[in-house]
């Protein structure tokens, strides 16, 4: 069963690391830390990609900075409250990690699959240039009863397909992790700059 929940929700990163390890949380007196991954786009731009890896894949009390890593795992979600509401939060979790010299082309940079379900009312626009969008979100089950819920992206044909599903639709998604930064407005007087992750998406396909 494990095998076949780890196959509805995969992911592969290269990139740099670009902080050092932070303590999360202990789960079975196992230890877990959020590290950042910078990964190159195929433009000049960089993602900047938390990360949670467990004590036990790496010596989490070494300084890693600068050093190339590869890392296959999942992308996951949970709600963390605050302001009296709750805020998603998504990582990726690292299932495997391995330091690695340069980044080969065999290696895709930063890419991921999920098979899951809509659970929101897909939305669709265009840009004031005329590009078309279509936002998702998408419920990929885990173990135990669990749920991830990741935002998506899709553009040109792939929003206007998506623009039709409805909720409850089974897709299939492939795609890139994308950090974007935005200001959230607190008060009258307050912002406050945040990232937000999504998928962008390259494929998206409905199942019946």
């Amino acid at each position: 069963m494990a095998d076949k929940i780890f196959e509805n929700n995969q992911v592969s990163i290269v990139g740099t690391i670009v902080s050092d390890f932070r303590y999360s949380h202990e789960v079975y007196g196992e230890g877990f830390y959020m590290v950042d991954v910078s990964v190159n786009r195929l433009s000049d731009f960089v993602d900047i990609i938390p990360v949670m890896v467990s004590e036990r894949l790496v010596d989490t009390s070494e300084n890693y900075e600068g050093q190339l890593i590869y890392i296959i795992g999942q992308f996951r979600s949970y709600n963390r409250h605050e302001e009296k509401k709750n805020r998603l939060v998504l990582s990726v979790f690292a299932r495997e990690l391995e330091f690695i010299e340069e980044e080969t082309e065999d290696l895709k940079s930063n890419h991921i699959y999920l098979d899951g379900f809509v659970c929101k009312e897909p939305v669709y626009r265009k840009t004031p240039l005329g590009r078309e969008i279509a936002d998702l979100l998408i419920a990929v089950n885990r173990s135990y009863g669990k749920s991830d819920y990741i935002p998506c992206i899709c553009w040109g044909r792939n929003a206007r397909f998506a623009s039709g599903f409805e909720v409850g639709s089974h897709v299939e998604i492939w795609g890139r992790i994308q950090s974007r930064e935005y200001v959230k407005k607190l008060s009258e007087t307050e912002t406050e700059k945040r990232v937000a992750y999504e998928i962008s998406v390259s494929k998206v396909e409905r199942l019946e």
